[in-house]
């Protein structure tokens, strides 16, 4: 099975579908898939639903496609560095639904599991608690969380196979195997990609059987918040 392509448009090419449910990896503007939301962007895709820590800032990441008000709803436990982001949120105009950090990194990763919801301590006697089933054991609150299947992951990753195992590189990894995992189709960018057998086994963080598609690109490194020290 083919599973490399020559870029992001032709990556996602037949995917796209306005309403559709993305989860996308990254943490910050560390490991975000930018050249497919470059992709999703210059398609015109509309009313997206974005699960995502967060999403980057205004000209950057998903920020992006809040720019052209492509997403009509974030899954995310950050709104951070992103101006535009809250600014839709506070004016009503981007519908946001607030994630316990580790709470949607394991609705992701249930979700690639098959598991359908998980029972949590994490939020209950909050507003993130309200409307959800709560459920005692051995004297403890839970609430219960479900799982996320998207209809399309879209991650970053520094290096695969033509398989499409991947390794990802130091805190790059971070949102971005749960995200994989979550996807009915999952389209991943990576740095390089190398013959297949030419990995150590075990330093395959996501195996390929998770990736549909893969693209190599060209990346670009930004920091979010620069701190030196003075002279």
């Amino acid at each position: 099975m083919k599973k490399i392509y020559p870029n992001a448009t032709a990556a996602l090419d037949g995917l796209l579908h306005d309403g559709m449910f993305i989860a996308a990896g990254g943490f910050g503007l560390c490991g975000i898939p930018e050249l497919l939301l470059e992709a999703i962007r210059d398609a015109g895709t509309k009313d997206l639903t974005f699960a995502s820590n967060n999403a980057g800032v205004d000209d950057f990441g998903i920020g992006i496609l809040l720019q052209t008000r492509q997403v009509r709803k974030m899954m995310s436990s950050y709104v951070g560095e992103n101006a535009e982001f809250m600014r839709q949120y506070l004016s009503g105009e981007l519908e946001l639904e607030f994630n316990p950090q580790g709470t949607l990194a394991e609705r992701m990763r249930a979700g690639g599991c098959g598991i359908p919801g998980f029972y949590t301590k994490t939020g209950v006697g909050t507003v993130i608690a309200e409307g959800k089933e709560h459920k005692d054991f051995n004297g403890e609150t839970y609430i219960l969380e479900e799982g996320i299947f998207a209809d399309l992951a879209i991650v970053k990753a520094w290096k695969a196979d033509e398989t499409g195992n991947l390794v990802f590189r130091k805190t790059a990894r971070n949102f971005n195997p749960p995200a994989a995992m979550c996807g009915k189709t999952c389209v991943v960018e990576v740095e390089e990609i190398v013959p297949t057998g030419s990995l150590d086994p075990d330093c395959i963080h996501l195996p390929g059987i998770y990736v549909h598609r893969l693209i190599q690109g060209e990346h670009e490194k930004r920091i979010e918040q620069r701190t030196v020290r003075t002279a």
